[in-house]
């Protein structure tokens, strides 16, 4: 592969961008970027075991990736996430986040963040702090090396720890997220917090969504977090956060840990009222909402020969038709919500 060009795309906003703004008057700022639908682990409720990957010329190339991004930035986008699957398995990684580093120098972007199970940071927290990137999550679900193994089909906890401690030793801001899980880590969660809170780390817990076909039936590990919240209350001082990010999360801070805690309840309250994203797949599918099957195919277009103007006028006409909220729901013995994995959508 040719080194990456970092050279300043024709996108990149000179002026106040436009904005995009759906047609119930939300302003999107924020894009999820799914740069691989690969990963390195096969957590239990995101993948199949045996999953089949998508052939590579299906897959955005890094300059590709680039363009796109930047587009959005272009059209008043000022947060960019990086995703997967796992992003840091995806070879050039580094080199799509230094490109996309000038859109933070110009100021045009207000930050670059990453999503990861954690499995590689060892290697890559530094870069990613060298390239202006300011904090991460870290996808966590257990700390009994023995479940982890398991929920995730043979992940060494002790070398995601290690990658953790390094991202900490970095100075990156570390956001763990853990999906409850009703028969695996409902007894844990407490502990879990503890943990973190402790660390210095923000903690954000989510409940399972129905996502792609899994082995098994989500319905047996689903456990709602009014539930969770309530059984933390017995303990815990929870006072409620003010805080809006656009996302889906509600925060509290827990008064005996002094540390942040937030609750992602697709299943038992819809989160969409404030939804400022949306998500670009690793094959050129922007998908307005997670849990509904709207896409628009940007690849074609890029591939296409489509131009600056051309890619932005169909970015536009996309994010106009942004659904006012997601359809999920979570049923015994039905199917889930949309077909596509969360690895394939972006996490």
């Amino acid at each position: 592969m040719t080194p990456f060009d970092a050279t300043p795309s024709p996108l990149h906003p000179t002026g106040p961008a436009p904005g995009l703004v759906d047609g119930f008057g939300r302003t999107v700022t924020y894009l999820r970027v799914s740069v691989t639908d690969r990963c390195d682990l096969r957590c239990v409720y995101c993948m199949a075991e045996h999953m089949t990957f998508l052939p590579k010329t299906e897959v955005l190339s890094l300059d590709e990736l680039d363009r796109l991004a930047s587009a959005f930035v272009a059209l008043g986008v000022r947060k960019l996430r990086l995703t997967g699957g796992e992003p840091l398995v995806r070879k050039g990684f580094m080199d799509l986040v230094a490109g996309l580093s000038r859109h933070l120098k110009s100021g045009a972007l207000d930050e670059i963040t990453l999503t990861t199970n954690g499995a590689q940071l060892a290697r890559h927290a530094q870069g990613l702090a060298d390239h202006g990137v300011q904090r991460i999550n870290v996808s966590l679900d257990t700390l009994k090396p023995e479940l982890f193994r398991r929920l995730t089909r043979g992940g060494d906890l002790v070398q995601v720890m290690a990658g953790i401690e390094t991202a900490k030793a970095a100075g990156l801001k570390i956001k763990i997220n853990a999906v409850a899980l009703a028969d695996d880590n409902a007894d844990e969660l407490p502990d879990l917090i503890a943990w973190a809170h402790g660390e210095g780390f923000d903690m954000t817990l989510i409940e399972t969504m129905p996502l792609g076909e899994v082995e098994g039936d989500r319905t047996d590990q689903f456990l709602s977090l009014t539930k969770v919240r309530q059984e933390l209350s017995a303990f815990w001082t929870l006072e409620d956060l003010p805080l809006n990010t656009g996302g889906p999360a509600r925060y509290v801070r827990v008064a005996e840990t002094g540390g942040r805690l937030g609750f992602i309840t697709p299943m038992t309250h819809n989160f969409c009222e404030a939804c400022n994203r949306v998500r670009l797949t690793c094959t050129g599918v922007l998908h307005t909402c997670l849990g509904r099957d709207d896409a628009a195919d940007l690849r074609a277009l890029v591939r296409g020969g489509a131009s600056d103007v051309e890619l932005q006028s169909a970015i536009r006409a996309a994010v106009t038709g942004k659904p006012q909220g997601h359809d999920f729901h979570i049923d015994r013995g039905s199917a889930p919500a949309v077909a596509r994995h969360m690895s394939t959508t972006g996490g």
